[in-house]
């Protein structure tokens, strides 16, 4: 696949991606729909950091680093929400 297709592929997922985001969010704010918008954001952070930041090919240390700080940033999250909730 050339490398054009490819980013191409990598932004309709993106786009899809997002547009489930804002699908889960207007069927309500209730727990396990906060979850699953999180578990999207994390899919995105991983989509741009192997898609568009070419992160694929790095040594597995700088990709883990990537994908675990949206990990983190997600946990942080839903770890306040909790906490308000």
């Amino acid at each position: 696949m050339s490398a054009s297709r490819f980013l191409l592929v990598c932004w309709a997922a993106l786009a899809t991606l997002s547009v489930c985001t804002v699908v889960l969010a207007q069927a309500g704010a209730t727990w396990p729909l906060s979850v699953a918008i999180l578990l999207v954001a994390v899919g995105k952070a991983w989509l741009i950091a192997d898609g568009f930041m070419e992160m694929r090919d790095a040594p597995r240390l700088w990709r883990r680093l990537m994908v675990g700080w949206a990990v983190v940033l997600a946990a942080v999250v839903g770890l306040t929400l909790v906490s308000i909730g």
